[in-house]
């Protein structure tokens, strides 16, 4: 396998046997770790990508991606070699392209990917927000993918990711712009811990397993409680709720908000504490000094910074 040589002073008489072009390929390889998609992006063909590929193979003397089913996979070496790329490729661009003073008027499009659920409260603010700026944007939603969002970010197939805080991801950006909190919604008139736990509950995830977050935090505390449906969205759990004299629905209070619910269920605190629910946008770091995105990321944030989301439930 080839080696990564840190210490070796430029050679500009080597570049000649240097294909620069290639190296775009192989970020687009590696993100997307597809050939096909890959050349989606560059706009070129497949058979061209894999002959592409074939060249820096030879050039790098390492095989750098293997097929593992439907996807391409990178090698060791491939792995070792991407972030070296991926900031030679950014300085290069931002010599050759210099970043002038950005017009907001030549905005074009603002593509986010969101969950479903959260889509409903941020959508509306969006396009209300920029619509006072006399911006003729095109607004782009799409269903969040967290295992290729690094991927996505990184192509700029989107410009941000809007969901709940995750677990540490090198080369992603975050800023905090929802502080939430978990309310219970049931027809029964009083709440304590007691009728909590022994409640039949709703749970609500677009994935088939796994633990819901409530249940992560009530998991903590030694404590656990029953669900008898689990479902793919709150309107569908309200509705349901709404049937059941004794069931539960664990929901955060902004997207209750934003939903309608029958006259007859009743809004209580939760009655245990768990953390607070931290939502917000994702961005990739070779991203962060661009000029149009740092207007996009500034406008966003002056949404949230005015409390559009800040109006409180009644709750009992």
């Amino acid at each position: 396998m080839n080696q990564i040589h840190n210490t070796n002073p430029l050679e500009v008489g080597h570049f000649h046997r240097i294909d620069i072009n290639l190296y775009p390929l192989f970020i687009a390889i590696f993100e997307q770790k597809s050939i096909s998609k890959a050349a989606q992006l560059l706009c070129i063909s497949q058979s061209a990508v894999s002959h592409a590929l074939q060249r820096l193979r030879q050039q790098l003397k390492d095989e750098l991606f293997v097929r593992s089913g439907q996807k391409m996979l990178p090698t060791p070496f491939a792995e070792q070699i991407y972030q070296p790329i991926q900031t030679a490729l950014s300085t290069i661009q931002n010599i050759a392209i210099p970043q002038h003073d950005f017009n907001p008027s030549k905005l074009q499009s603002l593509k986010i990917a969101i969950h479903d659920e959260i889509e409903p409260i941020i959508f509306p603010q969006l396009v209300h927000h920029f619509a006072q700026l006399n911006l003729n944007i095109q607004f782009l939603s799409s269903k969040l993918d967290r295992k290729n969002m690094l991927a996505d970010l990184s192509a700029q197939q989107i410009d941000f990711v809007i969901d709940l805080v995750q677990p540490y991801q090198a080369n992603l950006q975050f800023e905090n712009l929802i502080d939430d909190y978990f309310v219970v919604c049931t027809q029964q008139m009083q709440m304590d811990l007691t009728h909590y736990l022994s409640a039949p509950h709703i749970g609500v995830s677009s994935r088939r397993t796994g633990l819901l977050l409530e249940d992560i935090y009530l998991n903590r505390q030694q404590l656990s409680r029953q669900i008898f449906l689990r479902c793919q969205h709150y309107a569908t759990a309200l509705q349901v709720l709404a049937q059941y004299p004794n069931a539960i629905l664990t929901i955060p209070q902004s997207i209750l908000k934003h939903l309608h619910y029958a006259e007859n269920l009743n809004i209580h605190p939760l009655p245990i504490e768990l953390p607070k629910i931290k939502m917000g946008m994702y961005w990739h770091e070779h991203v962060k000094h661009n000029p149009r995105h740092q207007f996009l990321r500034n406008e966003i944030l002056k949404i949230f910074n005015h409390n559009l989301f800040d109006e409180d439930l009644h709750i009992v």
